[in-house]
């Protein structure tokens, strides 16, 4: 049977989109439940996938020694049995999100690194995977809303 959310829950999860470090005595002044049971509620939402991790968002994006973000649009030789190629993308920690488009496009790739050369080295290895037929990349040049 799927969980479904209450209000309760939604608040939860609202609040912690706003600052997952949000201590548990804070929300449950938010949602007017004791410490122990917006414990409970947060391991559920863990546990049934509505909260599927926690990330560390750093620097402004002003910073000199930012992450350098590229976007890569991947095209797979089939769209339909090129699963081993999103597998394949789940090993390369840098690939922070991968999602299936629709059109003319295929995968978009979101690839994250400190190091600019680093993000060459996962495009050389993306586009040389069995049933990648080719890619386009763009590097983002700023980044002005970040969640």
């Amino acid at each position: 049977m799927k969980y479904l959310l209450d209000r309760v829950d939604e608040q939860i999860l609202c609040a912690l989109q706003a600052n997952a470090r949000a201590s548990h005595a804070e929300l449950s002044g938010r949602v007017n439940l004791s410490r122990n049971a917006v414990r409970v509620r947060i391991e559920r939402l863990e546990r049934e996938g509505f909260i599927k991790g926690y990330t560390i968002v750093t620097g402004d994006g002003g910073d000199p020694g930012h992450i350098t973000t590229a976007l890569m649009f991947v095209y797979r030789q089939d769209r339909m049995r090129g699963g081993e190629v999103i597998q394949a993308l789940r090993k390369i920690p840098e690939v922070v999100a991968c999602d299936v488009m629709t059109g003319d496009f295929d995968l978009l790739v979101r690839v994250e690194s400190p190091q600019a050369d680093r993000i060459r080295q996962i495009w050389q290895l993306i586009s040389e995977l069995p049933g990648v037929s080719d890619t386009l990349t763009a590097f983002a040049l700023s980044s002005v809303i970040r969640k």
